[in-house]
């Protein structure tokens, strides 16, 4: 026994010595380094909201983008001169730029006070969590400690980020990817109560839908009309419409009623409540904010240990677009 215990002091004053202690995250790991990093945030991420409602989904949507591909490294963040980033993978083409700047100038706003020490990472997971309390949604502790990652391919993101199209199954696989279970994913769909989407993502369900019928069954008539009427077939389909029609500016649990109502914009979306499977957390969602709340917020602090590289793993950068070398 005592030579065991010896083995493991061991093993951890390695750890200790080389910096590495893979894996491991903490909601007070930069208390010593910079601990007004997240008021800081909070006051970058505040400053840019009041620019643009954009801010708000612009971030939520990069977080899930970054996790996904490569986990929760700010790969996303990297601009390529050659256009070969994960950012400019054609599933990505359509992230907002507020949200990216809104990491740029949090990132810029914690340089001026604590230079070199908290990841972009980081700042990308405390900024999404400023976005969705700003919009009304729930307030949770977040985990820190990630590094930035040194691989940013857009090669690297097909086949892995959820698409407008995919049924339960293939929701469930896709974040089962990422240790997330069908009951976070859900939650995390929840996240569209702010979003928008553009008509090209969910235009086959209005019009030519199959051979008995034009527009998909699932969807409310009206609803469906005022889709028709949104995206005409002549105008640019890159229009974006609110995923949410009924409260698109607030985090709130009307996006699990549309559901129930048949107002789902996305095939993905609608698919949660026609899904035996899933219709019953839907439609507790619906009824119950406390508990959509409760998971969304647990949902997200999972979401944000997807892939995450620690200790001597990756680095602290510079400049989040750019790798420091």
């Amino acid at each position: 026994m005592e030579a065991w215990r010896g083995l493991c002091l061991a093993m951890a004053m390695i750890m200790v010595s080389t910096g590495k202690v893979e894996g491991i995250l903490s909601e007070n790991f930069y208390n010593s380094s910079c601990p007004d990093v997240e008021s800081i945030v909070q006051q970058a991420v505040y400053k840019k909201f009041n620019e643009t409602f954009i801010t708000i989904p612009g971030t939520l949507r990069l977080i899930l983008h970054d996790c996904f591909v490569e986990g929760c490294d700010a790969s996303i963040m990297i601009q390529s001169p050659n256009g070969d980033a994960e950012k400019d993978a054609p599933d990505n083409l359509s992230l907002e730029g507020d949200g990216f700047d809104t990491v740029i100038k949090s990132k810029a706003a914690v340089e001026a006070v604590c230079p070199g020490v908290v990841s972009c990472a980081d700042i990308l997971v405390i900024a999404a969590r400023d976005v969705v309390v700003l919009a009304g949604g729930p307030y949770f502790e977040v985990e820190l400690g990630r590094r930035d990652g040194l691989i940013s391919q857009a090669s690297r993101v097909t086949g892995n980020l959820p698409e407008p199209f995919f049924n339960l199954s293939q929701l469930n696989t896709m974040f089962a990817k990422n240790n997330l279970s069908q009951f976070d994913m859900i939650a995390l769909s929840g996240a569209h109560t702010v979003g928008f989407s553009h008509c090209n993502r969910f235009a086959n369900r209005l019009r030519n839908f199959s051979s008995t019928s034009q527009v998909d069954p699932s969807l409310n008539p009206k609803y469906a009309q005022q889709l028709i009427q949104d995206c005409p077939t002549n105008v640019d389909p890159s229009i974006m419409v609110a995923l949410d029609n009924v409260t698109p500016q607030t985090f709130d649990n009307a996006y699990y009623q549309n559901l129930v109502g048949g107002k789902g914009l996305l095939t993905s979306d609608e698919v949660l409540f026609t899904d035996q499977a899933s219709q019953p957390t839907v439609r507790d969602f619906a009824s119950n904010s406390g508990d959509f709340n409760r998971a969304f917020a647990t949902a997200m602090r999972k979401l944000g240990r997807a892939g995450i590289k620690t200790g001597n793993q990756g680095e602290i950068r510079k400049d989040c677009t750019a790798f420091n070398s």
